[in-house]
Order: C-alpha cells, then structure tokens, then sequence
C-alpha cells in the first residue's frame, strides 16, 4: 500500500473517531486533542497497518491505547497534584502540618512568574480554556505550563 493511499484510507475513516473519542473523555477539547493524537500517531507507525484489515478497528485500538496511557499517567499526576491543592487549601493546625503548608506555599511562590499564574488559577478549580482565555494565551501554552509548574513543585517538595 502506498503512502498516499494510506493517507486517504485514514483521513476518510479520522470522522469515525470523534464520537468514540467524545465518549471516552466526556469532553470536546480532550476529543479534539485525542483525535488528533491519534492520527499523529496513525501517521507515524503507518508501516504497522497490515493492508487488507479493518482500519477503523486500528484507529479505534490506537485512540483507546492512547487514552488508557494517558489516564494512567494522568492518575499519577493528579494524586500528586491533590495532594498539593488538599494541603494547600486546607489548613493542617499541627505543627508539622503548618511545616508542609509553608513548604508548599513557599515552592509554588518561587515558581517563576510564567508557570506561577497559570497554576494558582490551575489550583483554584479553573479549566484550562479559561486560564487561556484570562491569560491571553493559547490553549497549548497554558498546558505546558501547568505541566512543568507541576514537575518543578514534585521535584521542590520531594526534596
């Protein structure tokens, strides 16, 4: 199979993923950006297709595998991330509760000014559309932002 029929064959059957894709993350955004992850990565292992099968099956295993890995790396983030907002928005009166709030504080403080207003709103409860919106920035940027404020306060406070 050539490389230009392969690449009809998935951009007439990518209109078949957004519904799947809306029904794993009950979110537009989060489907819109599935979608195209998964034709990124379609694109990219093309060799793989075996000619001949079924290519929305492929499309389908490839968009789940990649909502499933991100779920599970999301899960980790996020255990790490409320256990941030738990101790940072709720008070802890021990000592070594104040000890670890000041701790928190004082990282999320030192964050450059960049990745400092995107994750206050973050940890606020706001959505990343509207951290963009209020920031003046695109969506993309918000995120990266928010995901390396979040690997420097895991490298602050594990220390």
């Amino acid at each position: 199979m050539g490389i230009q029929e392969f690449n009809n064959l998935v951009i007439n059957n990518a209109e078949s993923l957004r519904p799947f894709a809306i029904n794993l993350t009950r979110d537009y955004e989060n489907a819109r950006d599935l979608c195209q992850e998964t034709l990124f990565k379609a694109f990219a292992y093309r060799e793989k297709y075996q000619p001949g099968t079924n290519i929305r099956a492929w499309l389908h295993t490839i968009m789940r595998n990649i909502f499933i890995n991100e779920y599970r790396r999301n899960g980790r983030k996020m255990l790490i991330m409320e256990a941030i907002k738990y101790t940072y928005v709720q008070p802890d009166n021990s000592s070594e509760g104040r000890l670890r709030n000041k701790e928190i504080t004082e990282a999320i403080h030192q964050l450059p000014s960049i990745f400092k207003n995107a994750s206050l709103l973050y940890l606020e409860g706001y959505k990343y559309n509207e951290i963009a919106t209020a920031l003046n920035e695109p969506l993309g940027t918000i995120k990266s932002r928010i995901h390396f404020a979040k690997k420097l306060l895991q490298k602050q406070i594990t220390r």
